[in-house]
């Protein structure tokens, strides 16, 4: 789950976990500006559910750097240019989450508490 926004002139976006229990929006800096947590997630522990918002916000933070990267592209901005300023293109981000989902484990079920 991942979507941008545009505050001011920082770009933000979110990610989430597959079944929505951790979710985090961050800058394209990587600053986290917002997480949730769903109760469930605690019976982890705080090492796996650190590691599990670190990843969210790295994808947040990757998915913001590609809106950043759109915009400025049509600004007129060479793609040499944003390929060295390190900001990628939607494609790979898209990828590297279709990767990610892939090494996922699949919940047990689907069906979430009333």
């Amino acid at each position: 789950m991942t979507g941008q926004v545009t505050t001011d002139s920082t770009f933000t976006a979110v990610s989430g976990t597959r079944s929505g229990s951790v979710t985090v929006r961050s800058t394209e800096h990587g600053l986290p500006i917002a997480v949730a947590i769903d109760d469930r997630e605690m019976r982890y522990g705080g090492t796996v559910l650190a590691a599990t918002i670190l990843q969210q916000c790295e994808r947040a933070s990757a998915t913001a750097r590609a809106q950043r990267r759109t915009v400025l592209a049509e600004d007129g901005v060479p793609a040499e240019v944003l390929d060295r300023l390190g900001l990628p293109t939607s494609a790979r981000v898209a990828a590297a989450a279709n990767e990610d989902l892939a090494e996922d484990v699949a919940p047990a079920s689907w069906l979430r508490p009333v």
